[in-house]
């Protein structure tokens, strides 16, 4: 059994750590009985993503990812646990497709000439306006 992130990429339910705590916040007579909370631990370095997409990941600068590699998922927006099982899945799942997309090259572009000369001639403009503001000597 895997799971899908797209239809090339599949991860192997193996990869996946679960573990379930109590959540937070309000919940009524259950909060301290129920587990309702889900930790979902993914090592980005040691899975069978292909190698471009774990070094987009781990180049983020997102708190999910601590400096070991290991996506770190909570999820307690329900009250089930099976439902937070599968947000949990689905944020995965988003974090890991947005990895997908390879970022645009970017090429140096240079100003035109007609712009460099109306900065130029703004700039000469302004520095006239202001040595008309000094005291005036013979």
């Amino acid at each position: 059994m895997a799971f899908s992130v797209s239809d090339k990429i599949e991860i192997p339910h193996t990869e996946i750590q679960w573990s379930a705590i109590h959540a937070q916040g309000s919940g009524g007579q259950n909060v301290n009985k129920v587990a309702s909370a889900i930790h979902l631990r993914f090592d980005i370095k040691a899975s069978s993503l292909p190698l471009p997409i774990k070094q987009r990941l781990l180049a983020r600068a997102d708190s999910r990812i601590n400096r070991d590699g290991v996506v770190v998922i909570k999820a307690q927006r329900y009250r089930d646990q099976e439902k937070n099982r599968r947000d949990a899945l689905q944020r995965l799942q988003s974090m890991i497709s947005s990895a997908m997309v390879s970022p645009k090259k970017r090429f140096k572009t240079r100003p035109t000439k007609a712009s460099v000369r109306r900065r130029l001639d703004a700039k000469n403009r302004r520095g006239k306006q202001k040595a008309l503001r000094r005291k005036v000597t013979d």
